[in-house]
């Protein structure tokens, strides 16, 4: 019955719907369309494609119809397909799935045929292994068969066929095979340097194998070597690998193999900066003093960094500005460093130097420039820039095929499909065209599209398209009920998952708040909420309940301290418990620049900022960070106004 109401609406449906915009789209009839297309071919579907074939989704309706058993499907079908639509995103689509079928067919002439560059390794292989009979040794065949030999990685089994073949031709010899084992040995991968070994001379594979065993567990048997580039490489390479794990075994081993090897002062060096590195970013014992023998010519960013926050850690104030003043100067302007740097002169009692760099850092529209702002007791440089596009702008859009499919798409739930139309259609437009795309993105929940602004000074200052407010009365709602400042709640949606209702994070963290399921229904139980697996975490609404829940446990589990709280969200109650414990006395913005982990430290600090510029959209002021940090939302505070900066800064993205 259903689908007889869907076709007497499509025949009264008008050919005009190919102008629709996204939002009058029938969804629901789409739907209808896209399954009948998945089916054997039928009466039904004939009168539904036909009935379509004006509108924008056509293309993509052919192509599920057409996909739906490739092994059965006819290959002139796909030659016409992908002709009629060749440089289009669903051709793209196409070709890719019917590449992989004629690979599975052993179809070497339709692959030749039908090969596009695909960004595909196996299918790539497929390709050189099919047109090897007709090209020979020519000089790009060879180039690229040994171009795609050379990875450090395991390469897929589609692909040992085709080193068969370079191996007869002699395209692949020792030499080549040397050059992979040490590239395999450099990204850790000594399984393949373990396979690849097989083919060497038994004298090179046994030393081959040494290196593998050495790389997975340095020793000093190494000292046997003789003295050969390839033996110090390899033992800097084991050496580097085991200061991950264990630095004082490593710097033992460094001792005992330097001289029998003949490492360079170079390699050496090399070796004494991963020391440093893993030492100081654990803070163990000694950090210092491993920091201390790196010569200064190893130093990069990175470990001048860790040198301030070990300093920092230890509230060895001389130190750490010691440390700021070595960085290069690019790096020292950045307003991290300079806000520290200012924070290390206030506390020497250089109030006016200090003073001077809180004025330059304040000028900028992010995480240190608003700690910059509160030490002077100032508004923050906040500077929204309006979007206010033009009625031809939009109304061209709002015609535009190729974001009709891609928003299309979306809305049907096939987002690596609209990703292709979405990809397709960004060089095509310019900057105010851009904005309206994005927002009618985010008019159908796509949000994250917010990326493709840009990061320029002026698409930084888009506030309101790059901070969306979806489900702002629940939101209130839960803040009130959890005791929890609504702006912060805001900024932790918009850090976790950019408000996709359907985010999933390689750890299998779920919905908005990125819950995982464990933990989610845990929550659905004690709150009395249905439980009905992963998909009630997809639910925005009951996500943002279930997670305000869990924050506001973090807020009482780590004292009320906001700060804390969130970096227990982001990395877990336990290591955070050993931090505070490790550094109990630190000033709270002094505790999140030692944070270990860069991904938690940079977190922190992205949700503190975005918290500023979501308390601008909800109420038109702030509470400062430095009191919010605190927990002091909603307490008697002086809240911050908003100015443009005499310059405009640049903004928490």
């Amino acid at each position: 019955m259903r689908t007889l109401c869907f076709l007497l609406f499509l025949v009264a449906l008008p050919v005009s719907l190919a102008r629709a915009q996204p939002a009058q789209i029938d969804i629901a009839g789409l739907r209808e369309a896209f399954a009948l297309a998945q089916d054997a071919p039928s009466k039904r579907y004939e009168q539904v494609e036909k009935r379509l074939r004006e509108h924008p989704m056509h293309p993509w309706l052919e192509y599920v119809h057409l996909s739906r058993d490739l092994a059965q499907t006819d290959a002139k079908a796909v030659d016409s397909f992908l002709q009629r639509h060749d440089g289009q995103p669903v051709a793209g689509q196409m070709r890719s799935d019917w590449l992989r079928e004629l690979v599975r067919r052993g179809d070497d002439a339709g692959l030749l045929g039908a090969y596009r560059p695909q960004g595909d390794t196996a299918i790539h292989c497929a390709w050189l292994r099919a047109s090897s009979a007709s090209r020979g040794n020519d000089a790009e065949w060879t180039a690229a068969v040994r171009a795609l030999w050379l990875s450090p990685r395991s390469l897929p089994a589609a692909c040992d066929s085709l080193w068969v073949i370079a191996q007869q031709r002699g395209v692949i010899d020792d030499a080549l095979r040397w050059q992979r084992i040490m590239a395999a040995a450099a990204a850790g991968e000594t399984g393949l340097m373990r396979f690849v070994a097989r083919a060497l001379p038994s004298a090179d594979a046994d030393k081959a194998q040494a290196y593998a065993a050495f790389i997975a567990a340095p020793d000093a048997s190494a000292r046997n070597w003789p003295k050969d580039v390839r033996n110090a490489t390899i033992a800097v390479i084991g050496l580097n690998r085991l200061a991950r794990r264990d630095a004082d075994a490593a710097e033992t081993l460094l001792d005992t193999l330097a001289a029998p090897l003949a490492l360079s002062a170079e390699q050496i060096s090399e070796v004494r900066y991963q020391l440093a590195l893993w030492t100081v970013a654990s803070y163990d014992p000694g950090a210092a003093e491993r920091l201390a023998r790196v010569p200064a010519s190893a130093y990069d960013e990175r470990l001048h960094e860790w040198r301030v926050r070990e300093a920092l850690a230890r509230g060895d104030d001389a130190a750490a500005l010691a440390a700021l003043q070595a960085m290069p100067a690019t790096q020292r302007g950045d307003s991290r460093w300079r806000y520290f740097e200012a924070r290390l002169l206030e506390r020497s009692g250089d109030a006016a130097a200090a003073t001077a760099l809180y004025r330059q850092v304040a000028q900028e529209s992010n995480f240190h420039g608003f700690l910059a702002a509160d030490r002077l007791d100032q508004d923050y440089a906040l500077c929204p820039l309006a979007v206010d596009t033009a009625k031809p702008v939009r109304a061209a859009l709002a015609e535009h095929p190729t974001l009709i499919r891609a928003l299309t798409l979306f809305r049907l739930d096939h987002p690596a499909w609209a990703e292709r139309e979405w990809r397709a259609l960004l060089p095509t437009l310019d900057d105010a065209e851009r904005r309206e795309a994005v927002r009618q993105a985010r008019a159908v929940g796509w949000h994250n599209r917010i990326f493709d602004l840009g990061n320029g000074p002026d698409a930084l200052r888009l506030y309101r398209l790059r901070f969306p407010l979806p489900y702002a009365s629940l939101l209130r709602e839960q803040a009130k009920q959890n005791a929890l400042d609504p702006a912060w709640l805001a900024a932790q949606i918009r850090a976790e998952s950019t408000w996709m209702r359907d985010a999933r994070s390689p750890a299998n963290a779920l919905g908005l708040m990125q819950l995982r399921p464990g933990t989610g229904k845990a929550l659905a139980r004690q709150l009395g909420i249905a439980w009905r697996g992963e998909r009630t975490l997809l639910q925005g609404g009951t996500n943002i309940r279930l997670g305000s829940v869990y924050l506001a446990q973090m807020l009482e589990r780590h004292q009320r301290l906001p700060y804390v709280a969130i970096a227990a969200y982001n990395a877990g109650a336990t290591p955070v418990a050993r931090w505070r414990d490790e550094r109990p006395d630190l000033d709270a913005d002094i505790w999140i620049e030692t944070i270990p982990y860069k991904e938690t430290r940079d977190y922190v600090a992205r949700v503190l900022a975005f918290s500023v510029i979501y308390d601008w959209r909800i109420s038109g002021q702030a509470t400062p960070v430095s009191a919010r940090m605190r927990g002091l939302h909603g307490q008697e505070v002086h809240h911050r106004h908003f100015v443009c900066p005499t310059t405009a800064g640049s903004t928490t993205p």
